[in-house]
């Protein structure tokens, strides 16, 4: 730059530049601005183009997501709440089940208890008439000998005594009943 001032003669102001510099600049700074205009902001447009729509599309997805999500919960509830109802209803599906198994063993239960004591009655019945059957011909025997002694004569003949121990027997029992 001196060199340059330095032919002229003249000297060089400091504060403007010299027109060839002026002219070199101004060349390289249109051939900057094609090289810029030309492949980068194309470049930078694509790339914040991209960037938008990932963001966009990610808000997009997010949306969707959240949407489905939703979706999903209320489903959820949903087969939550019938499997409340669907539990409630087996449980006292159960509870009434076990009401009617109760009530057939009680049932039986009673049929049973009532067979046996049936049963019992009837045994200590036949017991009874064959204890009562002993004992008519135990007292019989005893009430023959008693009267054969007392009377004096032998009351061994057996029609005769069968129907004595029978008025005899008759007659005690007429004599309890009163």
């Amino acid at each position: 730059m001196y060199f340059l001032a330095a032919e002229g003669g003249e000297p060089h102001n400091p504060i403007l530049p010299l027109w060839q510099e002026i002219v070199v600049g101004g060349i390289a700074f249109i051939v900057l601005c094609f090289v810029l205009m030309k492949f980068v902001f194309p470049r930078m447009e694509q790339t914040f183009q991209a960037r938008v729509d990932a963001i966009e599309g990610g808000i997009k997805r997010a949306e969707a997501a959240q949407s489905e999500a939703n979706q999903l919960l209320e489903q959820y509830r949903a087969q939550l709440a019938e499997a409340r109802t669907d539990a409630a209803k087996i449980r006292d599906d159960a509870r009434a089940d076990a009401e009617g198994i109760r009530q057939d063993i009680l049932a039986k239960a009673r049929e049973e208890a009532d067979r046996v004591i049936q049963a019992g009655k009837d045994q200590l019945a036949a017991e009874r008439a064959t204890i009562v059957r002993e004992l008519r011909t135990e007292v019989g025997t005893i009430a023959v000998d008693l009267a054969s002694k007392i009377v004096g004569e032998s009351l061994a003949d057996e029609a005769r005594r069968k129907g004595t121990v029978d008025r005899f027997l008759d007659s005690l029992e007429s004599t309890g009943a009163r």
